[in-house]
């Protein structure tokens, strides 16, 4: 159990902020999108505070060799931009730009009842499972 709380609570905490800047609303995320029409830049306030909060806690993180509950940190094991690395911010950026959803909000927005979430949801998920048992290789 007490490997399965620490996640679960990192997840409500996603999940609610989300929901609370209104990152699961994809008019507001395609509205992000179209820099050259009505472009909404809320979204570039909530990644800029992620950041802000991400650099922060990196550097703090980045000098222990434990976590505050003791499990080690895991690291990449290579860096660099491979073809497998590209292929997946492509897909990534081609759902998020159609359908104004990304995984985290993909997960909450199954809360609205609608049936193109649970498709979008069922499509993710599946496209996951896919490329979990293959890798491309360059």
């Amino acid at each position: 159990m007490k490997t399965l709380i620490p996640p679960l609570v990192a997840g409500l905490m996603f999940g609610f902020g989300l929901a609370l800047s209104g990152m699961t609303d994809t008019h507001k995320v395609i509205g992000f999108l179209d820099i050259f029409g009505a472009w909404d830049y809320d979204l570039a306030f909530v990644m800029g505070g992620a950041v802000l909060v991400a650099l922060i806690s990196y550097r703090w993180i980045s000098r222990r060799q434990r976590s505050l509950l003791g499990f080690p940190f895991e690291h990449a094991d290579h860096q660099g931009i491979d073809r497998q690395l590209l292929l997946g911010s492509v897909c990534f950026g081609v759902g998020w730009g159609l359908f104004g959803y990304c995984p985290g909000p993909a997960i909450i927005s199954i809360l609205y009842l609608e049936t193109a979430n649970w498709l979008f949801l069922a499509a993710m998920v599946a496209g996951m499972w896919t490329a979990s048992g293959r890798q491309i290789t360059s």
